[in-house]
């Protein structure tokens, strides 16, 4: 499968939840990259972090909520009216819920899979077609997570939500990649970031408290180990972006852990002979070509 976006500079990026951690850092190795960047998140006050990446006439900043469909819509135009057309989307901005599934209710499933489904849907709805119209290509990010591939417990919410952006990214792969649209699941594993502290933040302007946090790990700081530096984390994006990749991974310490998932996933099916007939009739459902596409891709690096 091609590359829409192998050369980013010139072209335009939209990334929400853009202002901080994970989105600041795709922000800044796209502007180092030379491409014009617009910087979407819900905190007003950290939008100054946008002068860090010392390009003013390549930044543009919004207050966006992504919930909020019209003021996406209000935010695509402004987007266009400063840099003309959108290329690149990174559907990033979202909430760390977290809490046992017993504690959880009606309002905080709402909440969750509002801002760390929906707000990623409401961000396709509003620029795929403007990309696809404008016919120059371009490329789709959605930032799922490590957890959706390999799930921990506790965390209920937050991995529906994952888990359905993921398979979402897979969907519409295929869908895309005829009309010049890459499209890349992004799965990190634990970046340095404030997503702890803005969900918090949020929460509590939503009306509630946080759910209960999970209990800690067997082994204390380990989680923190784990912690990619948020530029680092940003340059994986970029390479995944020039690229097309299907997924976007960070950190190689996952690895054995989605080989144990797929095996055990493989392990589970009856073990009958195939009907010939059946499979044949039902081919469509039986394999998708994206992950052939992507193995062959990485074996010809």
């Amino acid at each position: 499968m091609n590359a829409p976006m192998a050369n980013v500079e010139g072209r335009t990026a939209f990334v929400t939840g853009g202002a901080s951690g994970i989105g600041l850092g795709i922000a800044r190795a796209l502007v180092n990259a030379g491409a014009n960047v617009v910087i979407a998140d819900i905190r007003e006050d950290s939008l100054a972090a946008a002068s860090s990446l010392g390009a003013p006439d390549r930044v543009m900043t919004l207050q966006l909520d992504v919930t909020d469909r019209d003021g996406f819509v209000r935010a695509a135009d402004a987007a266009e009216a400063r840099f003309g057309n959108t290329h690149i989307l990174v559907g990033n901005a979202g909430i760390g819920i977290l809490g046992p599934i017993l504690q959880t209710s009606y309002q905080d499933w709402d909440w969750g899979l509002n801002i760390n489904l929906n707000g990623v849907i409401n961000g396709l709805v509003t620029f795929l077609k403007r990309i696809d119209a404008h016919g120059e290509g371009g490329q789709i990010v959605s930032t799922a997570s490590m957890a959706a591939v390999v799930p921990i417990p506790n965390a209920s919410i937050y991995i529906a939500a994952k888990a359905a952006v993921l398979a979402l990214s897979e969907t519409i792969r295929g869908e895309l990649a005829p009309r010049n649209i890459g499209v890349s699941a992004f799965c990190p594993g634990p970046v340095e970031s404030n997503l702890g502290r803005t969900t918090a933040q949020l929460r509590a302007a939503a009306g509630g408290p946080a759910p209960s946090a999970p209990p800690p790990p067997p082994r204390a700081g380990s989680f923190n180990i784990l912690q990619m530096d948020a530029d680092e984390c940003g340059r994986r994006v970029l390479e995944g972006i020039r690229r097309n990749d299907l997924y976007i991974f960070t950190h190689r310490e996952f690895r054995e852990g989605t080989a144990t998932r797929m095996e055990a996933m493989v392990a589970s099916y009856p073990t009958s002979p195939e009907d010939e007939a059946r499979k044949g009739a039902n081919s469509f459902l039986t394999g998708n070509p994206i992950f052939e596409e992507a193995i062959a891709a990485m074996r010809g690096r």
